[in-house]
């Protein structure tokens, strides 16, 4: 009797085979898992990738390889997000004020600026006023001098002896006005040769043809009250002209020659001799008339 081979303890092989397969598949799968476990506890994974199951079946699975890139890609996704988006709100909201800031200053400055300029305006304005009330008070009290000593002379009827000395030749007002102020520039700088009036004979006869009045006047009293202009009061006073003073001798000169013109008739008579001078009229009268006669 023939017998059949016997198969089954070949499938039983087979089964036993299948189930190591099993079982090893598993436990890769679980060594894996507990590998990273570990790694991630301890804060570094040592590879990229991890292969679950065997030779050509096995599936790569991409891992992390360190903590910090969970946490840097973490944050890169909060960033994006609303945590990110606060930020160009604060950014605008700081350059706002320093604009603001900055523009408060700058019309703090021109506010500055112009009150400076108002101020210093003002104080120009205030000082010409102050200058321009000077010179009227001043004006107005040498006019005052005058018309009080005219009126004391005539109060007090000084009389002014004539003198025995021959009257003055008369101007020639009838030549022309170069032909005048020619004649009279010669002979009234050769009169005042050697003073410090010396060389302003043209001034003088200028200011006589201009104002009407006797060329030979001005430059004979300067004699009478300061020897010419050797011995002055006050600068470029050369006439004993109340409390008046001047910057130079032309300037001098044609105020005085407008002065005799204005308060004295331009001639020398008795009654503004005593006006000019009242305590000594007569000897001041005659002093004045000898320095004319001899121009």
């Amino acid at each position: 009797m023939t017998r059949r081979p016997q198969k089954r303890p070949l499938a039983r092989k087979g089964a036993v085979a299948a189930s190591t397969l099993g079982i090893g598949a598993i436990s890769l799968v679980l060594v894996g898992c507990i590998g990273i476990g570990f790694a991630v506890a301890g804060g570094t994974v040592s590879e990229d990738n991890l292969y679950l199951g065997v030779g050509e079946n096995a599936t790569r699975v991409s891992l992390p390889r360190d903590v910090d890139d969970v946490q840097v890609a973490f944050a890169a996704d909060a960033s994006e997000s609303g945590l990110a988006q606060a930020s160009p709100r604060d950014v605008s909201a700081g350059v706002a004020r320093i604009q603001e800031e900055q523009a408060r200053a700058e019309a703090e400055r021109l506010a500055a600026e112009e009150e400076a300029r108002l101020a210093e305006e003002a104080r120009l304005e205030a000082e010409r006023l102050a200058a321009e009330e000077a010179e009227r008070a001043r004006i107005a009290e040498l006019e005052a001098q005058q018309a009080a000593a005219s009126q004391a002379a005539a109060e007090s009827q000084v009389s002014v002896e004539e003198p025995s000395q021959p009257a003055l030749s008369e101007i020639d007002w009838g030549q022309g006005r170069e032909s005048f102020i020619a004649e009279w520039t010669t002979r009234i700088d050769a009169y005042l040769a050697g003073s410090p009036l010396a060389g302003y004979g043209s001034v003088f006869a200028t200011a006589a043809w201009d104002n009407g009045v006797d060329p030979r006047l001005s430059p004979a009293i300067s004699n009478t009250e300061s020897t010419k202009g050797s011995f002055c009061f006050l600068p470029y006073n050369a006439w004993g002209w109340g409390d008046s003073s001047w910057s130079s001798w032309e300037e001098a000169i044609n105020a005085h020659v407008a002065g005799l013109a204005a308060g004295y008739g331009g001639v020398l008579t008795p009654a503004g001799a005593a006006a000019y001078c009242p305590p000594h009229a007569t000897d001041w009268y005659n002093k004045t008339l000898s320095q004319m006669q001899s121009m």
